[in-house]
Parts: structure tokens; C-alpha cells; sequence
């Protein structure tokens, strides 16, 4: 009877999920690329793609973004070859609805992964059926996290979402001790510390289709997230707790494990930017770091202490800001520039694909940045939506979670919650959120028109900010009373 309860409940989300993907689909057509307007069809003109995927990794944290902690000499040296988005935006910032978002170029209440451990549908267009459908070969290799509650099952291959070439597993932070499955239903084990075997796995990849069809390879690591005491100890031997310097919105109770938990952030950091190397000596070896597109990124940040708080999901920069560098010398040139216009995540995938020639699918919902990084266009906004639709984990209510919904610009952080406005920076004068500007009278007009701003933006992504429980009604969700999928590993 209790089997079939729940198979009748996973049957009306999945009908729920596949009716609001199927009215989408049926109202929205392919996108033309710019370079498929203008006739471009021969394949061996169209780049390669390398997209590096880090966990849990903030903006703030790299030599090139001015952090003295920091070492990271492959990463500023790739920035100073690169487009460097300094206010890359990870819209819902935690792992699966950045990753759903990633593949798919929508809003999580769009693909309904707005908490984590639920699976990403197979129903939309995902940006490796777009590069498979243009001849490209699509891989991926690492940490996947878009398959449900069991992060450790073995995903076939109608569950990867279009990728051929696979070397991935659902989630762990065990870096040291780590898993991944291939094509068959056995489970394998990476050499070492993961991030390491799977960059050389990247690389083996990357040399093996050189000469060959174009290829988009996503290489996704589990570090720097936590446990961060878990880095090689080369790694960790570079970094001491007293010399850490902290940045001014700790608290000064939390000092002493602030320094101590960033000495092992800064220590897997160094270790991924070591690999970094090895990703840009493979390319350069193979003849394809002209043709190709590098990305690096993050899924969202970390708030180490700052604010007082731990971890992602919250409005804050050290949360929602993540580090975004796009090399692309055949077409962008390989001197380095800084953007400050924000991107959001469900702008990568049609500005990669555009980039690459291939038509934008009609689903995508973010907007395509292609025109504006080669000097044809004007950004169309300065504004991205910032969001968390139902609180979880370490952000559960009684650790002060809220659902809410804001903006982040170039210059301003606006957030309300369901009970009104609640938080307003401005980031220029005060890069570290020190100042809550909200519901101060001198900048009534401001706020005012960030209000504004933000209930477009609602309006425009069909997005009601309702309590978070509404949603996981509508998607039929099974969470504690924390709010949490409970997982399995």
C-alpha cells in the first residue's frame, strides 16, 4: 500500500513537472544564434568549450579579486587573459538549483529545483542537447548533484541530461576517498584527492578529441567546499591561522574559527589553482587555447563567519557573488578586461551557446551576453534576480532562514522578505554590506525605486514570492521540519 502511495505521488509531480515544461516548450521557439543568423554552418569553425565548475568558492577569494590570503597565480594569470565578470551572480545560491539552472538557462521555479536533493527533470533542453545536437561531444566529469536524494545511486543514462562521455557521481565531500561511475552500474574510485584525478581525467579527454569534433567538456569539482581541513598536506602546510587576515564584516566572536576554517578554504583553493595549470598547459600543448572557450566559476559562495552566518542560500555578497572568467581569444581577444555588469546563472548556457554558433533553445530564460562581450551590444540589464524560494539546511528558520526575493545591480543589494523590505546596500561605499540602508528616510527614494525594479523582475520570471511551503506543494516535495530533503549518501 505504501509503495503504492508513493508511486502515485511521484506520478502527479511528475505530470505536474512535465505540463508546465510542455506549455513553456509550445510557447516559446529556438532562438537563432548570432553566428547561425549570419550562415555560420561548418562545424570545425565552432570552439571548444572547458567548463571548470568549483564548490562553494566566493568571489571574493582570488589573488586577481585583491585577496591577500589568496594564492592563486594560474587563476590571475588566466584573468589576465580573460573577461572577468565581477559580479557573477549565483541567483539561488546553493548546489542543485545553481547546477538545474547551469544546464538548463531557467529560473528554479521554473525547473522546480529550488531546494536541494530533488532531481532536475529530463524534459527540458539541456545545454549538452544543444551541443549535441550542433555535432559537438559533450562530457562530464566530477561532482553531478542533480538526481535526487540518494547522492551515491548509480545515474543512467536518460538521467545525465544529454552528456555522452561520463565520470561522475551524485555528491561527496569525501575528497580523499572519493567515487564515480562510468557507463556501467560499478562503482569506481578517484586516485587521490578528487579534484586532482579528475582534472587529469579532464586533460586525457581534452588531448584524446584534439583534431577532432568540437567538444564542450564540463569538469565539476567538490572543493573548496567543506570539510576544508581535507586539501593535500602540501596544500595545507602553506596556510597558518595567524596570518589569516579576516575580513571586517566578521564578528569578533567568531574570529578564532573564522581563521582556522579559512586556513583549509585557502588550502584547497591552492591545490584547485594547481590544477588550473594543468588545464591550461594541456590546452596550450594541444593547439586549442585559441579556439577554445574557458570558463571558470563557481555554483555559489561561502559566508565563512561573515555577517555571522555559514555556508550559502543567504542575500549577502559572500554568498551570491562567485567568480566567473571567460577566455575566448579567437573572438574576445586575450587581453584581459573586467565587467561589472552582473550575470546571472541562467545566463550562462545561451551566452555559451551563441558563443558557439548553436541556436539558443526557446525554453532558456536568461539572457544571452555573446553581443555585448564582443562589442555589437549594449547590456540589456544591470540588474539580476537574487532569490531563496524555500529555506533549508543551514539556512532553516531557526537559524534565521527566510524565504526572499531582491536584486543585485552594479552598485546595489536590495532584498525583501514575505513580511517587507529588509535589506539595501550600496556596494560601492560599502563593499562589505556593513550598512542597511532600509527603511531609512534619507534614501526613500532609492529604496523605492529598487522596489520597483525587483517587482518587474518578479513579473517578468512569473514568480509570485510565495511561502516556500506553497512551492513544495505544487512540486510535491517531501522535506523534514527544517525544511530539508532528507538524503542519502
Amino acid at each position: 500500500m505504501e509503495s503504492a502511495m508513493k508511486k502515485d505521488r511521484i506520478g502527479r509531480r511528475e505530470f505536474l513537472q512535465r505540463a508546465a515544461i510542455g506549455t513553456v516548450s509550445i510557447a516559446l521557439g529556438p532562438k537563432l544564434s548570432r553566428a547561425a543568423r549570419s550562415g555560420v554552418k561548418d562545424i570545425s569553425r565552432r570552439p571548444n568549450l572547458v567548463f571548470i565548475l568549483a564548490d562553494q568558492w566566493r568571489a571574493q577569494a582570488t589573488g586577481y579579486a585583491g585577496d591577500t590570503n589568496a594564492r592563486t597565480p594560474n587563476l590571475d594569470k588566466l584573468a589576465a587573459e580573460s573577461v572577468n565578470f565581477s559580479n557573477a551572480v549565483s541567483g539561488c545560491p546553493v548546489c542543485c538549483p545553481y547546477r538545474a539552472s547551469l544546464l538548463t538557462g531557467r529560473y528554479p521555479l521554473t525547473h522546480g529545483v529550488f531546494l536541494n536533493d530533488v532531481p532536475l527533470n529530463t524534459d527540458a533542453v539541456s545545454i549538452a542537447h544543444a551541443f549535441n545536437k550542433a555535432g559537438f561531444e559533450t562530457a562530464y566529469i566530477g561532482k553531478w548533484h542533480l538526481d535526487g536524494r540518494d547522492r551515491s545511486t548509480f545515474i543512467p543514462k536518460e538521467r545525465r541530461q544529454g552528456f555522452k562521455f561520463w565520470k561522475a557521481f551524485g555528491c561527496t565531500h569525501n575528497y580523499n576517498n572519493s567515487f564515480y561511475y562510468a557507463d556501467e552500474n560499478v562503482k569506481l574510485k578517484w586516485d587521490g584527492y578528487d579534484a586532482i584525478a579528475q582534472t587529469s581525467e579532464a586533460n586525457r579527454y581534452i588531448r584524446e578529441h584534439a583534431g577532432g569534433k568540437p567538444f564542450a567538456l564540463f569538469l565539476s569539482w567538490g572543493p573548496p567546499h567543506a570539510p576544508y581541513d581535507t586539501a593535500p598536506e602540501k596544500y595545507r602546510k602553506q596556510f597558518s591561522e595567524a596570518q589569516i587576515k579576516l575580513r571586517p564584516n566578521v564578528p569578533k566572536k567568531f574570529e578564532a574559527q573564522t581563521r582556522k576554517v579559512l586556513a583549509g578554504y585557502y588550502a584547497h583553493i591552492a591545490a584547485l589553482d594547481d590544477c588550473i595549470a594543468d588545464i591550461l598547459q594541456t590546452l596550450k600543448e594541444s593547439n586549442l587555447e585559441n579556439d577554445t572557450i574557458l570558463v571558470f566559476t563557481s555554483d555559489h559562495g561561502d559566508m565563512l563567519y561573515s555577517q555571522g552566518g555559514q555556508k550559502k542560500q543567504q542575500p549577502w555578497d559572500e554568498s551570491i557573488l562567485v567568480p566567473f572568467l571567460l577566455r575566448y581569444p579567437a573572438k574576445l581577444g586575450d587581453k584581459g578586461r573586467t565587467v561589472y555588469v552582473p550575470i546571472n546563472t541562467p545566463d550562462i548556457m545561451p551566452t555559451l551557446l551563441d558563443l558557439s554558433g548553436i541556436e539558443i533553445p526557446g525554453t532558456v530564460e536568461g539572457n544571452d551576453f555573446s553581443g555585448f562581450l564582443t562589442g555589437a551590444e549594449k547590456p540589456k540589464d544591470d540588474t539580476v534576480l537574487i532569490s531563496c524560494p524555500s529555506p533549508f539546511g543551514q539556512w532553516r528558520r531557526d537559524r534565521g532562514g527566510r524565504e526572499y526575493r531582491g536584486i543585485r545591480t552594479s552598485q546595489y543589494t536590495y532584498v525583501r522578505d514575505l513580511n517587507g523590505p529588509w535589506l539595501l546596500y550600496d556596494n560601492k561605499k560599502d563593499p562589505y554590506q556593513i550598512n542597511n540602508l532600509c527603511g531609512r528616510s534619507e534614501h526613500g527614494e532609492l529604496q523605492k525605486k529598487m522596489e520597483a525594479v525587483l517587482s518587474q523582475k518578479l513579473r517578468r520570471t512569473h514568480d509570485e514570492f510565495l511561502p516556500g511551503a506553497e512551492y513544495i506543494r505544487k512540486w510535491n516535495y517531501v522535506v523534514d521540519k527544517s525544511g530539508t530533503v532528507r538524503y542519502t549518501t
